[in-house]
């Protein structure tokens, strides 16, 4: 299930991100690599982000230069070269037990939707869903057979009232797309950012920046704020042009990204 749908996602022009761990989250990078093999998955031009074409993004618990689990080595340089390969960690970090939930905030942080295929009632994926939940992200959730001790993560999480996920359309619908992965034009709006975010817009004031210059006035952490910018440029609040950050059109108006309660 995991391959075909992030096949079918990456024909769709919607990116994958996942832990390139063995099991789940590497049949769905095997997913991606299948559908830029057949060329269904593959840049337009330079200009284009690589989640705007369906490419894969991984995020690893080791250093970049530490491939962990070696058997997922061609698919690490997979992703590498056609897609995103992302680390926290300094090169030559070693994979330990206390990184992966660890990375998995980043996960949870870089997806609109997401999508658990398969899951026990506790482990990684759940800690994943949890980092989602304090994000506010949909969780979705693939149904299993209630004899399949390996699905009864994802059977609570339906019981919980999450969606359930049976094929791709799933979850097009769930992120706003239309059967060719697009943007309804009725909807054609941005995506009102979250209150971290508009933070970040507002810092900017209307320049352009680089990084550097965004963590100087947001006195932010750099993984946070580097997450916030790729969001904005997700949602075409800005725009990268070769390093610098730079704003489009105007800020959201007050209100946006505050909670109430």
């Amino acid at each position: 299930m995991a391959s075909h749908l992030a096949f079918d996602l990456a024909e769709h022009g919607v990116s994958t991100v996942s832990g390139l761990a063995r099991g789940i989250d590497a049949w769905a990078h095997k997913g991606v690599f299948t559908a830029c093999e057949r060329g269904v998955a593959r840049p337009q031009r330079r200009s284009q982000s690589v989640a705007a074409i369906g490419l894969p993004i991984g995020v690893v618990a080791s250093g970049l230069d530490v491939v962990y689990p070696r058997e997922n080595a061609d698919l690490w340089k997979f992703v590498g070269e056609q897609g995103l390969l992302l680390s926290e960690s300094p090169p030559g970090t070693m994979p330990e037990a206390f990184r992966f939930p660890m990375r998995n905030r980043i996960l949870a942080a870089l997806s609109e939707v997401l999508v658990v295929v398969e899951s026990r009632t506790s482990g990684g994926s759940m800690i994943t869903v949890e980092e989602a939940q304090k994000r506010d992200i949909t969780v979705m959730a693939v149904p299993g057979s209630p004899r399949n001790t390996s699905s009864a993560g994802t059977n609570l999480l339906l019981q919980q009232g999450c969606a359930p996920v049976v094929d791709v359309q799933d979850v097009l619908v769930a992120l706003g797309l239309d059967s060719r992965g697009r943007h309804p034009r009725v909807f054609d709006v941005r995506r009102h950012p979250n209150a971290h975010d508009v933070a970040v817009l507002n810092a900017m004031c209307g320049e352009a920046l680089t990084l550097d210059q965004v963590l100087m006035r947001t006195q932010g952490d750099l993984v946070a704020t580097a997450l916030a910018l790729g969001r904005l440029e997700s949602d075409g609040w800005v725009v990268n042009n070769s390093g610098w950050w730079e704003v489009l059109g105007a800020l959201p108006a007050a209100g946006y990204g505050e909670s109430s309660g």
